[in-house]
């Protein structure tokens, strides 16, 4: 390259595209942070559309990089049941059926994850199928028995301490086929349940919908 060339590109005013791009990267830094940071290419894309700006999705991804902000990106997905082959099972007691007409006389259990920044948390609640109220949950970085348990303790001291012939339901998830578990609801006068391959997700939906009331 010759040195007047050189100078001539240094001196030269930016184009208008740069002039473009650099007013579109500050407002796609914008829309990017009013949304917590979890934007990728596309989302940021339909955001700057809603917004008023005239810009394509490839542009988007582009300036991204150039600006290098990205968006969140999905963690695999997490498993919360993991049946133990080997340790015996429950009958299952409810055959589907949850409904109860007095408070106590069934229970119905699960865990679930939510992502945080900090990373996934546990947790297990305990609902009552008659009122649908949650009488004992836990929150665990770990999806061990020992939350499970303590779950269990919660909802028994806000029940009271004895319940004959409380049913506990549940799926087929090791923690609550363990001896561990099915010791701690006799202590209270409860006999565990478990479902039939493929019911598994009666106790998430009940459990879900309770949560979100």
């Amino acid at each position: 390259m010759a040195p007047s060339s050189y100078y001539a590109a240094k001196t030269r005013p930016p184009s208008a595209r740069a002039v473009r791009d650099q007013d579109l990267t500050a407002v796609l830094v914008k829309l990017w942070e009013d949304n917590y940071r979890v934007y990728g290419a596309r989302k940021l894309w339909k955001a700057a559309r809603r917004a008023g700006h005239q810009v394509g999705r490839d542009q988007v991804a582009r300036l991204m990089r150039t600006a290098g902000i990205e968006g969140v990106r999905r963690s695999k997905r997490v498993i919360t049941t993991r049946p133990a082959v080997a340790a015996a099972r429950h009958p299952d007691l409810v055959k589907r059926d949850f409904t109860a007409t007095l408070p106590n006389q069934l229970w119905v259990t699960d865990l679930t994850y939510v992502p945080t920044w900090a990373g996934v948390a546990y947790v297990c609640f305990i609902i009552d199928a008659c009122s649908r109220m949650i009488v004992g949950w836990r929150v665990a970085s770990h999806m061990r028995t020992g939350m499970v348990l303590e779950a269990i303790e919660m909802a028994r001291w806000s029940r009271g301490t004895r319940h004959q012939g409380l049913r506990c339901h549940s799926d087929a998830g090791s923690q609550f086929t363990s001896i561990r578990y099915g010791e701690r609801l006799a202590e209270i006068g409860a006999v565990p349940s478990i479902g039939t391959v493929g019911d598994s997700y009666d106790c998430e939906h009940l459990v879900v919908a309770a949560a979100s009331v």
